[in-house]
């Protein structure tokens, strides 16, 4: 008996974030899901949730509700929906308005790390993020009465910079010579990854990171600090909203 080979989904959306619409084949397609050749469905990590779109083919619409991303990239199709047969010829769409809302928040985030970094020294514990709000956990044990009003402010200020952001893929060894590349308590970047993408807000942080951003800050548009919750043993909470 022989084994399934793996189909590896070229991963379009690493290399052009911007891009929305592409052709690509069904590689494989059963109960599981539906694996194509091309795919610019970002399956989520990092507190990113994946892209939801569609797939046209022979009149057809096949809506993609989720992605899982294990040893191939398996598009999850709606329970409701047809299924285009292995070597179909498709046409995949992103749904733009959640995948434009998840970049402004997630560089939203990675902006309000670099500030309260800089400002504060303190690292992420942990975070997570919708289409236009988010949450970022700090390991800061105490903090300024102003401390949201600081925040808030200062975030809008290198919102109004226009910092370009860059993404680039480095050797492991490279990447781990930049200081502080790794802005999390835990490193969460695997041991047997031997290029690590990384994500540069130039002038104010710099992560490895796998997620999808805009090009530069002022498409982030305003940031608003919700909420500042005390989570005990020093954390503390940041909820923030993303505005026009």
């Amino acid at each position: 008996m022989t084994a399934t080979p793996h189909l590896h989904t070229q991963r379009l959306e690493l290399d052009d974030q911007t891009l929305r619409e592409w052709d690509a084949s069904v590689l494989k397609s059963d109960g599981e899901g539906i694996v194509l050749d091309r795919s610019a469905f970002y399956p989520g990590g990092g507190g990113q949730p994946p892209d939801e779109g569609v797939l046209v083919w022979g009149g057809v619409r096949t809506r993609i509700v989720g992605v899982r991303k294990g040893d191939d990239l398996v598009l999850i199709p709606h329970d409701e929906d047809p299924l285009p047969p292995a070597g179909t010829a498709v046409r995949g769409a992103l749904d733009d308005e959640r995948r434009t809302w998840l970049m402004r928040t997630h560089s939203g985030l990675h902006l309000l790390s670099g500030v309260v970094f800089r400002d504060f020294n303190a690292l992420v514990t942990g975070g997570n993020m919708e289409p236009g709000t988010a949450r970022m956990d700090f390991n800061l044990p105490e903090v300024p009465a102003d401390f949201k009003a600081r925040i808030e402010e200062a975030c809008n200020v290198e919102v109004v910079k226009d910092h370009r952001i860059d993404v680039k893929v480095l050797p492991r060894e490279e990447a781990f010579a930049i200081p502080d590349i790794i802005r999390t308590a835990t490193n969460l970047v695997p041991p047997e990854l031997e290029e690590v993408r990384i994500v540069d807000i130039v002038g104010l942080d710099t992560q490895a990171d796998g997620g999808t951003h805009v090009e530069s800050t002022r498409w982030i548009g305003k940031i608003e600090v919700l909420k500042v919750e005390n989570k005990g043993k020093g954390f503390r909470r940041l909820r923030i909203a993303i505005r026009d």
